[in-house]
């Protein structure tokens, strides 16, 4: 008796998922997730095309926080824009080698760094925050005004 065949029809049956997808209920198209990494996929398109400085959006981030609360510690700076403390230590890092930080030691504890914008930080900032403005604006256009309040409060409440 020739078993090829028998072996290519078992392995046909294995590779078979157990039922299609439709059947199973999920659907990638569907899923938050999914549709969560393409829209900010539209909107780092519309942010990396428009932005002033080459800023990233984490840099921004960093310089927008800033400029509304003043100056703070590197780490409470992180955690105001939801980075750990490796990350953010390289956006203030990187800031600061672009002159728009200062980062300096704090005399009472040398682990601590305290982040404030530079004139030259505030200037870029409030050029950026004026772009970001209209990148938010072009981020929304294919939805209705009533759409665009509703997106956002539902997405501050899942954040």
């Amino acid at each position: 008796m020739d078993r090829k065949p028998m072996q290519r029809r078992e392995k046909l049956k294995a590779d078979e998922p157990a039922e299609s997808p439709a059947a199973s209920g999920y659907l990638l198209d569907e899923q938050i997730g999914f549709l969560l990494r393409v829209a900010m996929q539209r909107h780092t398109a519309i942010f990396m095309s428009r932005m002033v400085e080459q800023l990233t959006q984490t840099q921004f981030a960093a310089l927008a926080k800033l400029y509304e609360v003043g100056p703070c510690s590197q780490n409470h700076l992180g955690r105001l824009i939801y980075l750990d403390a490796a990350t953010i230590k390289g956006v203030v890092d990187r800031l600061q080698l672009r002159g728009f930080v200062t980062a300096l030691s704090d005399p009472k504890d040398k682990r601590r760094r305290a982040v404030a914008l530079t004139p030259k930080g505030r200037a870029v900032t409030e050029a950026a925050v004026k772009v970001a403005a209209r990148i938010t604006v072009a981020t929304l256009t294919p939805l209705s005004e009533d759409e665009q309040r509703v997106v956002t409060k539902l997405l501050k409440k899942l954040s």
